[in-house]
């Protein structure tokens, strides 16, 4: 079974000898990677209260960067943070950083924001009586998987629905993708597909999944899956296009017997998936559709993204 799934090349990135000295963004500071630290009273550690974006700096634009701003500050909103610093506050600490680096292509950015430190540990928001904490953490770092494609399996971890945990708030709290990860690391795959409580498939681990039937791009609903803004992106393209997209369920058949299957992130951009549970999807190989759609959304991201002070 290992054998089997013996993972793609080159799809965990080795750290980058540029990132040991890089500059991390906490609140108002700049600190060397080696000494940036947060309380042990901070939210993220006590309770991984806290939410995040993940931003890709291309060619000195941040792509999607207004929709990431938004969807951080609804997450928070949803959290009820308090003190939580401004939409403006935010990008320009992103741009400090980015600028402190001399990072204009080619990085990744972790932002995130916790809701700050306790007066003493535990689990009730009212100990936080300090304001949020605000990390910018860019790194050199290229998408995270090939375009040569990945190989996956379905977890046994079912994703979280909107009845438990809604995955339309982007929180920290990750610990049912992680064990999924878990699942596709044993095996030796790439990485591992969540279904939901109903066994319709969600997403994989870390990005939205897409599947071509006959021509026509098939995603499931946002119900118990992050709606990606890579995947808004994506389907927005493929209306522009004039391309066939459908958001519907979708189940582990359909993506066994699609012609073609993708996922879609910040992170990882448009990956192909080559197999599947040890099933081939289509010829093995990246699609058509997949290989357009790849393209397209990179020239989007190139010319559309928020440009970056001089």
């Amino acid at each position: 079974m290992l054998a089997r799934y013996a993972q793609t090349e080159n799809t965990v990135n080795q750290p980058d000898p540029r990132n040991k000295d890089i500059l991390v963004g906490i609140n108002d500071e700049l600190v060397p990677r080696a000494d940036a630290r947060i309380s042990v009273f901070d939210g993220a550690v006590q309770g991984g209260d806290a939410v995040w974006e993940g931003l890709r700096v291309y060619r000195g634009r941040i792509a999607l960067f207004e929709e990431h701003l938004r969807r951080l500050r609804d997450s928070a909103h949803a959290l009820a943070f308090e003190g939580a610093p401004s939409t403006e506050e935010v990008k320009q600490a992103v741009f400090r950083t980015l600028k402190a680096n001399g990072m204009r292509d080619d990085a990744h950015i972790r932002l995130t924001l916790t809701r700050g430190e306790k007066t003493t540990s535990g689990m009730n928001p009212r100990f936080n009586q300090s304001g949020c904490t605000l990390i910018v953490l860019a790194e050199w770092k290229p998408p995270v998987y090939s375009d040569a494609g990945i190989r996956v399996i379905t977890a046994s971890t079912r994703r979280n629905s909107p009845s438990t945990l809604d995955s339309k708030i982007h929180h920290n709290n990750l610990l049912n993708n992680i064990l999924a990860s878990i699942e596709a690391n044993v095996a030796g795959a790439d990485s591992a597909v969540m279904l939901d409580l109903n066994g319709f498939i969600s997403e994989t681990n870390d990005t939205n999944l897409f599947m071509v039937r006959d021509g026509t791009v098939l995603t499931p609903h946002a119900d118990s899956c992050l709606p990606g803004l890579t995947r808004r992106l994506i389907l927005k393209i493929c209306a522009d296009q004039g391309i066939d997209a459908v958001e519907r369920n979708l189940s582990l058949t359909e993506l066994y017997a699609a012609d073609e299957a993708f996922t879609s992130g910040t992170m990882g951009e448009l990956t192909p998936i080559l197999e599947a549970d040890g099933r081939v999807i289509g010829d093995g190989k990246a699609g058509a559709v997949t290989g357009r759609l790849q393209a397209l959304h990179r020239k989007a991201a190139f010319e559309s993204g928020t440009p970056l002070p001089d």
